[in-house]
C-alpha cells in the first residue's frame, strides 16, 4: 500500500474566538478604571475588567472559523459605509439582570445610542446570513466593566451602584470613529485582545 504524500490531507480548520466592538479612547478608559476603583470600596467579589480591554461589544461571534472572517471583515465594511463618524455619551451606572441583584456591572450611553443600535442590528441580520446565530436578547447598548463571582458583600455593591447611577452628573463624550473586528485569546491571567480588522466611519 502506497502512503499518501504529504501536504494531501484535509486543510486543518483554525478556530478564533472573535466579537465585533467599538473601541474607547484611554481618557474613557482612564475615567472607567475610576469607576471600577470606586465600587471595588465595596468589598464584593467580583472580576473587573482591564481597562486596557474595556470596549463596547457590537456582537459576540464566539468560536468561528478563520475561513469566514474575510466574510464578516466585508460585512463590516458594509455596514460601516454611508455611515458618518457619531459622539457617544457615557451617562449611567446599572447591572444586568437588574441593580438589586447584579450580576454583570455595566456602563450606559444616551448620546450614541440610537447610532450604535442601529449598526448592531444591521451586523446582526447580516451575519446571521452566513451561519452565526443571532442573540436571543435584543441588543442593548452597553460597556461592561465587571462581573460578579459570589454573592459576598453584594449588599454593598448594590448600595454604591446606586449611589453611583447617574455618574456624579458626569457625562463623558466621545467620538465613534471605527468598527473593529477582535480576536480573543483566553489565558490564565484574562483574555487577550487582538484587533484584526478596523474599518473607519465616514467623516461629514
Amino acid at each position: 500500500m502506497v502512503p499518501p504524500e504529504a501536504g494531501t490531507g484535509p486543510a486543518k480548520k483554525i478556530i478564533m474566538r472573535t466579537f465585533i466592538a467599538i473601541e474607547l479612547p484611554e481618557e474613557i478608559k482612564g475615567f472607567l478604571s475610576g469607576i471600577q476603583n470606586q465600587l471595588r470600596t465595596s468589598g464584593a467579589d467580583v472580576k473587573w475588567v482591564k481597562p486596557d480591554n474595556i470596549h463596547l461589544t457590537l456582537k459576540f461571534l464566539g468560536e468561528v472559523d478563520e475561513k469566514k472572517l474575510d466574510k464578516i471583515s466585508k460585512i463590516i465594511e458594509e455596514t460601516a459605509k454611508g455611515k458618518n463618524k457619531f459622539q457617544a455619551h457615557i451617562s449611567s451606572l446599572g447591572a444586568f439582570p437588574k441593580i438589586d441583584f447584579p450580576r454583570v456591572i455595566w456602563v450606559g450611553l444616551d448620546m450614541g445610542d440610537k447610532e450604535i443600535k442601529q449598526i448592531a442590528k444591521e451586523l446582526e441580520e447580516k451575519i446571521a446570513k452566513i451561519g452565526i446565530p443571532k442573540e436571543n436578547r435584543p441588543f442593548s447598548s452597553h460597556i461592561t466593566i465587571g462581573r460578579l463571582r459570589t454573592p459576598v458583600n453584594r449588599e454593598r455593591l448594590v448600595q454604591n451602584l446606586k449611589n453611583k447611577a447617574e455618574l456624579g452628573g458626569e457625562k463623558l463624550e466621545f467620538c465613534v470613529t471605527k468598527i473593529s473586528l477582535f480576536k480573543s485569546t483566553l489565558t490564565p491571567g484574562g483574555p487577550i485582545y487582538e484587533a484584526l480588522k478596523e474599518t473607519n466611519l465616514e467623516t461629514i
